[in-house]
């Protein structure tokens, strides 16, 4: 028995049953990932939508990408996108170690503080930490932990992670992160890079992200588009050939394999085929430096950190930071000392920003 031919979905804009369950004009300082999606990257998807591609990665969306991040990262990056953070961290490391491998990093890290054990527990590798003032490593910071490589009773150092920008706000010069390449590598060493931020570093320090990656010698990087106007999603960047080969193993073992990745895939080509990126990054940048002009005003506040890209890190008393949160979200850094971080975003106004500097005011003035 035949039956009739479906007809194809039309162009016009779909109905939903959804409803906006949220005030659209409710602003935080809590973290960047509270933004929504950039416009332009809504639109890619859109467009990216409709018909069929051929699934987990062999679209036409996902291989343009290589190209663009060619322009980036130079024409041997192999760019990998993953759902999340966490996921392009655990992926990127385990490319990076053996089973008995170990990673140092900063003991304020993102991969030792905030991703719930998952370097340790899901890429089966030992995290090596160094305490730090600013967020950053030196190289004498370490050579506290780079020892014992053939010790059997240890864990084998085998990768350095830093964070660009730092967990603190803070960022590593071009210099800096090329003598932490150069003192690794000459210990047998690979680095890894969290970029989670990585637009917002390179818009404060006004160079090309290639400069503080592959021309310096970063072997493998994590993207992170979320925090930057993504929807959803962040890539794993292979800048050393070598490292690139189990790569699309390890994604799958790692369960950020996307099946329809060219919704990935797409994202960033809005943000990074022109630059999206960098008017974003700059924007939140300068959020939270007319953030901290204003709070350097407020007597009783003290900014603990150097504000260098889009976070604020302030210590105020405990009553205060409680009254204002009833006002804005955001969040402690460290309750017991009295420390809150502030978090702009691309879509952060002027008039958010002034409106909470209000708020700050009155909420000290009370005691």
């Amino acid at each position: 028995m035949s039956h009739p031919a479906q007809p194809a979905p039309t162009a016009h804009p779909a109905k939903t049953d959804a409803r906006r369950r949220h005030d659209p004009a409710v602003r935080g300082f809590a973290s960047d990932n509270y933004a929504g999606a950039h416009p332009e990257v809504l639109a890619a998807i859109a467009l990216a939508n409709g018909g069929h591609q051929v699934s987990y990665g062999e679209d036409e969306y996902t291989d343009h990408l290589q190209r663009v991040m060619h322009s980036h990262f130079g024409p041997t990056a192999e760019t990998f996108p993953v759902f999340n953070g966490t996921g392009a961290n655990v992926t990127a490391l385990q490319a990076l170690t053996d089973r008995w491998g170990a990673v140092i990093c900063a003991e304020s890290a993102h991969i030792n503080v905030d991703e719930g054990g998952a370097p340790e527990r899901m890429a089966g590798l030992k995290l090596l930490t160094v305490p730090t003032p600013d967020g950053k490593l030196t190289p004498e910071l370490i050579d506290r932990q780079a020892w014992g490589f053939d010790d059997e009773h240890r864990a084998m150092p085998q990768v350095v992670s830093i964070t660009q920008n730092t967990e603190l706000g803070t960022l590593y010069t071009v210099d800096e992160i090329r003598a932490i390449v150069e003192h690794a590598h000459g210990l047998g060493m690979k680095v890894h890079l969290d970029g989670a931020r990585i637009a917002n570093a390179a818009a404060a320090l006004d160079v090309p992200m290639r400069a503080f990656t592959n021309a310096v010698g970063v072997d493998v990087l994590s993207y992170g588009g979320t925090k930057n106007g993504l929807l959803f999603g962040e890539a794993v960047v292979v800048l050393d050939p070598a490292i690139a080969r189990h790569m699309k193993h390890l994604r799958k073992m790692s369960m950020q394999l996307a099946s329809k990745m060219r919704f990935l895939s797409v994202q960033f080509e809005a943000l990074l085929a022109k630059d999206l990126w960098l008017r974003n990054a700059r924007h939140a940048n300068a959020m939270a430096q007319r953030l901290a002009e204003g709070v350097r005003a407020v007597d009783g506040v003290e900014i603990l950190y150097p504000v260098q890209a889009n976070a604020v890190f302030a210590r105020l008393p405990h009553q205060v930071t409680r009254r204002l949160q009833e006002r804005f979200r955001f969040y402690f850094w460290d309750e017991a000392a009295g420390d809150v971080r502030w978090m702009c975003s691309f879509d952060t106004t002027e008039d958010d920003v002034d409106a909470f500097l209000l708020a700050l005011k009155e909420e000290m003035a009370r005691g």
